[in-house]
């Protein structure tokens, strides 16, 4: 049973589609290993703007103590800054937005994800990192606005 304990363990990162993501930082913030991971990402639909996103990484002694091997908590924040020349793409306008950013945080049925929504009356940028957790979700969020009021902004042809 011990050699496919390997292969559980890689499921969820098997599951992960990959990302146009960048891990910039990792530290460990307790003695068992757990960490705090920050990856940068860039918007694919706004060129000039970045990501970052911190979120919690669960330790080998955490997973044995607990007996959870699957999941990583969802809690993670974000902050979203202008890093070059604004060129907006083709973007979702309405007050839904749209999904920028999506990774899971367990085999099934857990994920975080990055929604941006364009305020056009404040020329903002928003961005809400947030888990689609079945249960208990709805508090695990966190937000970042990039204005734009001001700015040299081109759409992209």
């Amino acid at each position: 049973m011990r050699p496919f304990l390997p292969l559980l363990i890689a499921l969820p990162l098997m599951a992960t589609p990959a990302l146009a993501q960048e891990e910039v930082g990792e530290f460990s913030n307790d003695w068992t290993g757990n960490g705090i991971v920050v990856q940068a990402f860039p918007d694919p639909g706004v060129q000039g703007v970045t990501c970052h996103v911190a979120s919690f990484s669960r330790s080998l002694i955490d997973r044995m103590t607990k007996g959870n091997w699957f999941e990583d908590p969802s809690n993670s924040s974000i902050a979203c800054r202008q890093t070059g020349p604004i060129v907006i793409g083709d973007i979702e306008t309405d007050e839904e937005g749209e999904d920028i950013f999506s990774e899971r945080r367990s085999l099934i049925f857990k994920s975080v994800a990055v929604r941006r929504i364009w305020d056009q009356k404040n020329q903002t940028m928003v961005y809400v990192v947030y888990s689609r957790q079945v249960t208990d979700a709805s508090a695990k969020l966190a937000i970042s606005t990039v204005p734009l009021f001001g700015q040299d902004v081109r759409r992209e042809q």
